[in-house]
């Protein structure tokens, strides 16, 4: 007879209707807010080394440390698979990235019976100023999660224009490895000292356009 296990988690949720849920908190953009796309990292791996109920005991303990660590008005919702979305309503980009980085941190720093560490990886994006509209948001959010990923998994990533991103081509090999060590000493992202380097520049030339 096959084990079963009562492991209750949240049901997966089609894009429309998250998206319906997400505009109506937006009140259609008139609302500010944070969006942060998360993944578990490597929980396909989980899957196969340990089995179905494992990977499922994961992603209980996932959505207990989302629960117990959001706001009140926050809301989360299973995209698919591993993957959550957590609106934050009222929240800025900046807010919502130290709350999301100091879940993903707890999670990283606890002991899953039977899988030992788990981490996740997380995008943030904000309406404003990354987006308009709930699905501009979740696409910011998710082009975040993927440089997150991109860069090492375990950590969280805010959204960066794509013009910003084209910009950086044109910095050294050098230059980008001393804003990634800035950023570990600072806890600030890159994208945070871009444009803090972008405003000292405007600033000091402002005046003569």
């Amino acid at each position: 007879m096959a084990h079963t296990h009562d492991v209750t988690l949240l049901p997966i949720t089609p894009r429309e209707e998250f998206l319906a849920a997400v505009e109506e908190r937006l009140h259609h953009g008139n609302v500010p807010a944070a969006m942060a796309l998360t993944d578990l990292d490597d929980f396909a791996e989980v899957n196969q080394q340990h089995g179905h109920e494992a990977g499922d005991a994961v992603l209980q303990a996932w959505e207990k440390v989302l629960h117990a660590n959001l706001p009140a008005d926050g809301l989360v919702s299973r995209l698919g698979g591993d993957e959550y979305a957590v609106l934050l309503p009222g929240q800025s980009a900046e807010n919502g990235l130290v709350l999301l980085d100091e879940i993903r941190a707890h999670l990283s720093s606890r002991l899953i019976a039977g899988v030992g560490h788990v981490t996740a990886s997380v995008g943030v994006a904000a309406v404003p100023p990354h987006a308009a509209t709930g699905e501009e948001l979740l696409r910011a959010a998710g082009q975040a999660l993927m440089r997150a990923k991109r860069e090492g998994r375990d950590r969280i990533a805010m959204y960066v224009e794509e013009k910003m991103v084209l910009k950086s081509n044109y910095y050294s090999r050098a230059e980008l490895d001393r804003l990634s060590k800035l950023s570990d000493a600072t806890g600030r992202t890159e994208a945070s000292l871009l444009r803090e380097g972008l405003d000292d520049l405007l600033g000091k030339y402002g005046d003569r356009f």
